[in-house]
């Protein structure tokens, strides 16, 4: 009981510098809750959503997905003829059934040819009004659509887009383009976590998204009272024979779950990992904030020794600081973690994915995970402080507050920590210089975290040398004040290491994942540049296909002097060595083809692959199989017959642009596949004639203005696109990263204003001797300077090592640049500077108002 009250009293009594570790742990910990509060939430608003919008039992085509994506190679839906519905009726149990058609293939533009389709990257949905559908949305304003010249939108949309009763919008398929003036708007009654969703009436939705009558995509299928789902379903089965795919509700939710499953899994892990480097980053704080306070205690913790109290009970004291420390940062951090759930579901809202707080879900694993690893990382964190003042002597109540430094475990400390880089460094070796990526993938994480380790270890060692250079560079110029805060950070080298730490990490990362983005983005470029022999790429940037109307005004563009298809569908590949090989991609293009896209080869030409009954297969392919020019390989297309190709070139597994692709003639594919079955074009290149790129450029984005769904592109924008998607998608990263660079700015805040309380004595006596108050704020501030850039150098130059490894594997996948992008390297470090600055404010202002006969008087 006496060591819980000595803790309570030394937790109260140092309050106030406690507060910024407990900062730290709050941040750890809200982050962990957020992310795990905001993935569950999605969960259950896509759950609700899925649960809500199925019907018991959907009879669908066979070659429909699971789920709910209907686009086939004609850019039309799978669909089942209307005889189906009737059947469906006639089996037991079923209550009701109705013809439904939808589809996601299309693009939905206002009267201004602007997309009305998700920013956030939802699908875009047309289907024809049903009862289903009335069960799931609420007719807020005007009517559901009837006829031809009628269309429905939801709620959240029309929101978005301003639109209103009246107002003409476009429905393009590959069928065409389809106008009507909107009906009615309709609210979702569950969530709509982001989908664009507009209603026609069911023959017109036949027309315009099938073009046929007498056909639906699927019959919803409804359960008599007292009938399972699983019953009905078997009883559709026996109805309907096996030739359509019946799913269950939960079948068909559960299928439209896994679509998402996997984004959200990635986003879950990816913010969690961002908590795990803030939890490391706050290790340190937590280690520096108990050495301080055990240094600042010496005195007092020997007398408590030299009075009878044991090592373990100094021990234990400490930790029970540490322990009331995780607690109340851990419970703060839940409750702030719930909050910033919130927040981003309300910045998701922003960016198009429409989160609603009555979906809100907090399982009770979330706070006790939360409580868990607050209250354990920091009493972790607390052990070794704990420890060292396990040590304290009684004598050291005879001697000034402090401990002296350890010289001995400073020595092997330094020896463990080379020990460590170097292993690390060997490892990042043994990664640049391997053959294959996954097996370099594994040495370049072992050498990420060895040589991460050893420069934490290795960092008093380091900091000697490294704050002496910089206070060379940056500090003598200021005088004696200079000096004086170069020798601070020098005083305690194991406390700057510690500090400088912190802040290393995250930029590490930063310069890492910048060079990796820099590299991916240059060599991407010049693959580019070697690989593209063609002016334009003309493509639907959510894979909507090119119709035949697009094409025709395209090649009927003056200027252009040849265009080539490229479609794409699958097939089973039987090879000589036997084996079936189910679904393998292959792509169809024009002969041009070979000319547009230089193509490496290692065995033969791939202009022989566009012959009749010919194709190229890749090289990791053909090693696998053991095919060789000339082989025959068996290809049973989709849709169609089965012919023998004849194997003419055999191209690098390598690159960049179409990796992995094999390729065959339009002409070969159509001989093949009925006409009515070919699939339409992925895209389609153009070259324009000599001389007139520019004015070919402009004349193809004016023939396509009817067609506003496609985008043209020359090579610099796609290369500006290219850097767009990467660059938005490192922001994101920084942005994730800058939690744990706030946890290290409150280190260096903490690291100082503990310090000036270490020195406070000092301060009053050098204030005595004619220090003012403006230098003495100037001398701090260039200490925190020096720190944070000490930091930043072990950091930067850590993350250049990291991201140069990392752009070797990456060549082994054709991205053969390396581009450090100095810029953004030099404005971390100045930024750094800045940091420091800001991180001494506080302190700085602290110290300067101290009061000089007390601070002389002190202890």
């Amino acid at each position: 009981m006496t060591v819980l009250k000595t803790s309570m009293r030394n937790f109260l009594a140092h309050k106030g510098r406690m507060a910024l570790s407990a900062v730290a742990v709050l941040l750890s910990v809200a982050f962990v809750c957020g992310t795990l509060v905001f993935t569950d939430t999605m969960g259950t608003t896509f759950d609700k959503l899925f649960a809500a919008t199925s019907s018991d039992v959907t009879v669908s085509a066979k070659d429909a997905s699971d789920g709910g994506e209907t686009t086939s190679g004609n850019g039309k839906p799978p669909v089942i003829p209307a005889a189906v519905v009737d059947e469906v009726r006639g089996a037991e149990g079923v209550k009701s059934a109705e013809g439904t058609v939808f589809s996601t293939s299309v693009t939905v533009v206002d009267g201004d040819k602007d997309s009305l389709s998700p920013t956030s990257g939802g699908p875009t949905i047309v289907g024809s009004w049903n009862r289903n559908d009335a069960r799931t949305m609420e007719i807020t304003d005007g009517a559901a659509p009837k006829g031809a010249d009628q269309i429905m939108v939801d709620a959240d949309t029309a929101d978005k887009h301003d639109l209103a009763l009246g107002d003409e919008i476009g429905v393009i398929s590959a069928l065409g383009t389809h106008t009507a003036k909107i009906s009615g708007i309709a609210d979702f009654t569950v969530t709509n976590p982001g989908a664009a969703i507009f209603f026609l009436d069911t023959v017109t939705a036949q027309r315009t998204l099938v073009g046929e009558s007498g056909v639906y995509t699927n019959v919803n299928v409804t359960a008599a009272a007292g009938v399972s789902d699983d019953q009905l379903k078997r009883n559709v089965l026996t109805a309907l024979g096996t030739d359509y795919k019946v799913l269950t509700a939960k079948e068909s939710a559960d299928a439209n779950k896994e679509s998402v499953g996997d984004f959200m899994g990635v986003l879950k892990y990816a913010m969690l990992g961002f908590a795990g480097i803030a939890f490391l980053v706050g290790i340190f704080l937590i280690i520096n904030t108990f050495s301080m306070l055990v240094a600042q205690r010496t005195r007092e913790i020997g007398l408590m020794r030299a009075i009878g109290s044991s090592r373990k009970q100094v021990n234990r004291s400490v930790l029970i600081e540490a322990l009331l420390l995780g607690v109340v940062g851990s419970v703060l951090g839940v409750g702030a973690g719930i909050g910033l759930a919130v927040g981003l579901m309300k910045l998701m809202g922003l960016m198009g994915m429409e989160l609603s707080t009555g979906d809100l879900t907090i399982a009770w694993t979330t706070p006790a995970l939360g409580l868990l690893l607050g209250v354990v990382v920091t009493v972790l964190a607390a052990y070794l402080p704990a420890r060292r003042a396990g040590k304290i002597s009684p004598m050291a109540a005879l001697r000034d507050a402090g401990t002296p430094a350890d010289a001995k475990a400073g020595r092997i400390r330094g020896l463990i920590g080379l020990v460590l880089t170097g292993a690390g460094g060997y490892a990042l070796y043994l990664a640049g210089s391997a053959d294959k990526a996954t097996e370099g993938s594994l040495w370049l994480g072992l050498g990420v975290v060895l040589s991460l380790i050893g420069f934490v270890v290795v960092g008093p060692v380091l900091a000697s040398g490294v704050v002496r250079v910089l206070g060379a560079v940056l500090l003598r110029a200021f005088g004696p004040v200079g000096r004086m805060a170069e020798r601070n950070a020098l005083r305690n080298p194991r406390r700057t290491g510690a500090t400088g730490a912190a802040l290393m990490i995250g930029l590490a990362l930063v310069a890492c994942l910048s060079v990796v983005g820099s590299s991916m983005v240059a060599s991407a470029g010049e693959e580019l540049d070697k690989a593209v022999g063609t002016d334009f790429i003309i493509q639907n940037d959510q894979g909507q296909l090119v119709t035949p109307e697009a094409v025709e005004a395209v090649r009927s563009t003056p200027g252009v002097d040849r265009i080539t298809e490229y479609k794409w569908t699958q097939a089973d590949f039987t090879t000589p060595d036997g084996k079936t090989s189910d679904d393998t991609a292959i792509t169809a293009a024009d002969p041009t083809y070979a000319t547009d896209l230089r193509v490496e080869t290692v065995a033969g030409k791939l202009e022989d692959a566009y012959l009749p009954d010919s194709m190229s297969v890749h090289e990791d392919y053909a090693k696998d199989h053991d095919v060789t020019l000339g082989s025959k390989i068996e290809v049973a297309f989709k849709d169609g017959t089965t012919g023998s190709l004849t194997v003419r070139a055999i191209t690098s597994s390598e690159g960049v642009v179409d990796a992995g692709a094999m390729y065959t003639s339009i002409d070969t594919l159509a001989r093949y596949v009925p006409a009515d079955k070919m699939p339409l074009d992925q895209l389609v290149f153009v070259s324009a004639e000599d001389g007139h790129k520019d004015a070919a450029y402009a004349a193809l984005k004016k023939s396509l203005d009817g067609f506003p769904q496609y985008q043209v592109r020359d090579q610099t924008d796609y290369k500006e696109a290219l850097q767009d998607q990467i660059g938005q998608l490192l922001n994101m990263v920084y942005g994730l990263l800058a939690l744990a660079i706030v946890v290290a700015v409150l280190g260096v805040v903490n690291t100082l204003a503990l310090s000036v309380v270490e020195r406070t004595r000092e301060i009053g006596l050098m204030r005595a001797i004619g220090l003012s108050r403006r230098q003495l704020r100037r001398m701090i501030r260039m200490e925190s300077v020096v720190i944070a850039l000490f930091g930043a150098l072990l950091g930067l130059g850590l993350g250049l090592g990291w991201g140069a490894t990392a752009q070797q594997l990456l060549a082994l996948e054709g991205l053969k640049v390396l581009d450090i992008p100095w810029p953004t390297i030099a404005g971390v470090f100045v930024g750094s500077a800045f940091v420091g600055l800001f991180a001494a404010l506080v302190p700085a202002f602290r110290a300067g108002r101290m009061n000089v006969l007390n601070a002389i008087a002190t202890e």
